[in-house]
């Protein structure tokens, strides 16, 4: 999935100049890497509040159009109004299409329905909620799956666990070592209330 943003350069800087793009409506943002120089650049607020809404467009590819020359970067940063829904600033790195990059991937968990644990009332512990990985940019994925429908009550499903798209690492296991195989999810019993509690006693007492 790729995104596509239209932007113009911009040429004054400073805390002055940024507010008042702001109060325009405007972005102040800036492209940078690959060798070549930052590109100071502004985004309409309205466009790029709503690209941020989608989680893919914290690990996908983005297209920005800057005047007729297309950039295709990834974001580095974002920065966010205290309070209000606005983007106040974001910083893009320019990829390079031979060359791997890392990402943030978002984990997206499935048999949840088909978990023997769960059914026995056990509760899904998400541990992780993304992944470093290591591609090219064509291969970079929008999710990666975790299946926890084998999980019991007191399991986990680590990183060695997670099926991987072609061509796809996971930054944390190139590390090397078994204390890098992070618990990604575990399904953990439900505590007994109060009241359960003081039945179980009582029937040891028994």
């Amino acid at each position: 999935m790729e995104f596509n943003l239209v932007a113009k350069k911009r040429s004054d800087s400073g805390k002055g100049a940024s507010r008042r793009l702001r109060h325009a409506g405007l972005v102040p943002c800036i492209i940078y890497g690959a060798g070549k120089d930052p590109q100071p650049i502004e985004l309409a607020q309205n466009i790029l509040s709503k690209a941020v809404e989608s989680e893919e467009f914290f690990s996908q590819i983005i297209n920005i159009d800057v005047e007729g020359a297309v950039e295709k970067v990834v974001i580095k940063d974002l920065q966010r109004h205290v309070y209000k829904p606005l983007v106040q600033h974001a910083d893009f790195m320019r990829i390079d299409e031979n060359k791997k990059l890392k990402s943030h991937i978002p984990l997206h968990f499935t048999g949840e329905a088909e978990s023997i644990g769960l059914k026995k009332g056990g509760v899904l512990n998400h541990e992780l909620i993304e992944a470093e990985v290591i591609c090219l940019p064509k291969d970079l994925p929008s999710f990666l799956e975790v299946d926890v429908s084998g999980l019991d009550v007191g399991q986990s499903v680590h990183l060695t666990d997670i099926k991987l798209p072609a061509g796809v690492e996971l930054a944390e296991l190139n590390k090397g070592g078994e204390e890098h195989n992070l618990s990604v999810a575990t399904v953990n019993k439900v505590r007994a209330t109060s009241d359960e509690a003081e039945s179980e006693e009582a029937e040891s007492a028994e």
